[in-house]
C-alpha cells in the first residue's frame, strides 16, 4: 500500500473506450495520462464528441482521430507523451489522414509552442476548450492546425453528461470543481487549469443520483481541492462573499451530506483534500454516514514547517497534525493516505528527517512519494534554486519509500481478524476463482468468488493478508 511514483505515473497512458461502445461513423481513440480528473475529463471530451458522430475505439489502427488528454505535473510525465507520439508519427505515415490532438494540461502550458516542437500534432486543445473540439477538428480536417488554449473563470461542464469510459460499471468520478487558487510555489496546475470554480450541487446530486439509477454503487467527487468548494448560487467567488451570502452558500461539507442523503447504498469518497482547509464539520459528516468512505487523503508533502512555508502550502507542521488528530479523534477507523516530497529547494538532511518521524507519527496506509521535479513558470522555479543534487533527493525518497513499506504491512495487518462491508467490484486479477473489491478504509479485499455479483455489498471476514491485500471469506 506504497507508491514511489506520482498519481500520473501510477496511472500511466490508459486507451479509454466506451463499457458497452457507442455507435458512430467515425473512431475516437482516446488516451489519458495522469490524475483522476484527467480521466473525468476523458469522458467529458467523449461525450461532446458522441454527438459530432464519434464513437470510441481501442483498436489504434482503426482510429480517425487520436487524442491524448495530458499531465504537465512533472517532467517525465510529458517526456512519456512525447514518446507516444512518435508512435503515433510512425502509424500516421500509413494514415495520413488520421488526425493527432494533445489536451489537457501539457497542451495548455505549452499552447502554440507544441505545434513547432512536434509536427505530427493537428490540434492543441487546453481543459477549458473542449466544446469547442467539433470546431477545432472540422478545421483540422481542412488542413489547418487548430489551437484554443483558452481558460475561463465559469467553464464546469455541468450540463454535459459524461460517457463513463473504460468504466466497471460499478465505480464513477464526479467532477466537483475545477482550476486551484493554491498557488503551492512547485505545482503548476493553477497554470493549466485556472482559478478554481465550483459546480451547481443540484446538478452534483443530479448526476450522483443518475448513477445509482445505473446500476454505479460508488462515486468519487473530484477537484483539485475539494475542501474549498463552495456554491454562492451566484458564481461568485468565495474571497467577495459577504458574510450573509456566506451563511447562505452551500461548503464542502453540505455537499458531502447531500450526496449521501442519494442513497444508503450509495458509497461516497472524494479527493483531494488540502490540510489548510479540511474541517471538523466535514469530518463529522464521513462519521455520521456510513456510505461516505472513512478515508481521507491529505497530501503533507513535507514534515518541516520552513520548506512548507517556501511550498506556500498554507499550513505548518503542527497544524497538520492537528488535522490528522482530528481525523483519528472523529473517525478512529479512518484509513489515511499523503503524498511526500523529497529534496524541494534547499531542504536539508535535518528537514528530510522532520519528514520521516511525521511519518512515524502519523503510520499512513499509503502514500504516493517522488523526488522534487522543478516545472516551468512556477513560483518555485521563478524564486528558488532547484540546489539538491539529484542523487541526495533519490536516497531521501528512498527512505521514505522503507518508512511507507513498514507502516503499509503495520496497517494492512491491523486490519486482519475483522470484518468489513466490501463493495465487489469484479474478478481478481490473480485468480478468476476470486472476487476483489474494496472496503471503507480503500484497502483491496479478496475473498472466493463463489456466486457472488459486481455492485452488489458482502460482508468479508479477514483471516490473512498480502503486503498489500486483504484476504478473507464472506460471512453472513
Amino acid at each position: 500500500m506504497f507508491e514511489n511514483k506520482t498519481i500520473d505515473e501510477n496511472r500511466q497512458g490508459e486507451a479509454i473506450v466506451l463499457e458497452d461502445g457507442n455507435v458512430g461513423s467515425k473512431k475516437l481513440f482516446l488516451e489519458s495520462y495522469g490524475c483522476a480528473m484527467n480521466f473525468s475529463d476523458s469522458e467529458i471530451v467523449a461525450s461532446i464528441l458522441a454527438k459530432d458522430g464519434y464513437s470510441t475505439t481501442n483498436v489504434l489502427e482503426e482510429a480517425d482521430v487520436v487524442l491524448v488528454n495530458t499531465c504537465a505535473i512533472r517532467d517525465n510525465a510529458e517526456q512519456r507523451v512525447r514518446q507516444r507520439l512518435k508512435d503515433f508519427k510512425k502509424l500516421k505515415k500509413n494514415n495520413p489522414d488520421m488526425l493527432v490532438g494533445v489536451l489537457g494540461c501539457m497542451a495548455e502550458r505549452l499552447k502554440t509552442k507544441f505545434l513547432e516542437e512536434e509536427q505530427i500534432v493537428d490540434m492543441v486543445v487546453g481543459p477549458d476548450s473542449y466544446r469547442d473540439l467539433p470546431n477545432l477538428l472540422s478545421q483540422a480536417e481542412e488542413g489547418h492546425r487548430a489551437v484554443n488554449v483558452l481558460l475561463s473563470k465559469e467553464e464546469t461542464y455541468s450540463d454535459i453528461a459524461p460517457v463513463r469510459l473504460s468504466s466497471n460499471g460499478v465505480s464513477a468520478f464526479i467532477s466537483i470543481t475545477r482550476g486551484c487558487d493554491n498557488m503551492c510555489s512547485f505545482c503548476v496546475v493553477p497554470f493549466t487549469r485556472g482559478r478554481e470554480r465550483s459546480r451547481d450541487p443540484k446538478s452534483i446530486v443530479a448526476e450522483a443520483r443518475d448513477l445509482f439509477e445505473k446500476g454505479y454503487r460508488e462515486i468519487t467527487l473530484l477537484g483539485q481541492n475539494v475542501d474549498s468548494y463552495l456554491w454562492s448560487g451566484g458564481g461568485l467567488k468565495k474571497e467577495i462573499l459577504t458574510e450573509e451570502q456566506k451563511a447562505a452558500s452551500v461548503n464542502f461539507a453540505q455537499l458531502l451530506e447531500m450526496v449521501a442523503l442519494v442513497h444508503p447504498d450509495l458509497r461516497v469518497r472524494f479527493s483531494t483534500s488540502h490540510p489548510k482547509d479540511m474541517t471538523d464539520e466535514v469530518l463529522h459528516v464521513i462519521a455520521k454516514y456510513e456510505n461516505v468512505c472513512k478515508y481521507v487523503h491529505l497530501p503533507v508533502q513535507s514534515g518541516s514547517s520552513r520548506v512548507l512555508e517556501i511550498m506556500n502550502r498554507g499550513y505548518d507542521r503542527e497544524w497538520y497534525l492537528n488535522r490528522i488528530a482530528a481525523i483519528k479523534s472523529i473517525i478512529p477507523d479512518c484509513g489515511i493516505s499523503t503524498d511526500v516530497i523529497t529534496g524541494f529547494c534547499s531542504e536539508t538532511e535535518e528537514e528530510h528527517q522532520e519528514t520521516i518521524s511525521l511519518m512515524q507519527d502519523v503510520v499512513y496506509d499509503f502514500a504516493y512519494m517522488f523526488f522534487y521535479s522543478e516545472r516551468p513558470k512556477t513560483l518555485a522555479e521563478r524564486k528558488y534554486e532547484d540546489n539538491i543534487p539529484e542523487e541526495v533527493k533519490k536516497c531521501r525518497l528512498a527512505e521514505v519509500i522503507d518508512v511507507q513499506r513498514e507502516h503499509s504491512a503495520i496497517r494492512i495487518k491491523g486490519m486482519v481478524g475483522k470484518t468489513y462491508r466490501v463493495l465487489v467490484e469484479g474478478i481478481s486479477k490473480k485468480s478468476d476463482e476470486m472476487m476483489m473489491g474494496r472496503n471503507s478504509q480503500n484497502a483491496v479485499v479478496v475473498f472466493p468468488k463463489e456466486n457472488h455479483k459486481k455492485g452488489t455489498y458482502v460482508n468479508v471476514f479477514v483471516d490473512e493478508c498480502t503486503s498489500t491485500t486483504l484476504i478473507g471469506k464472506v460471512v453472513v
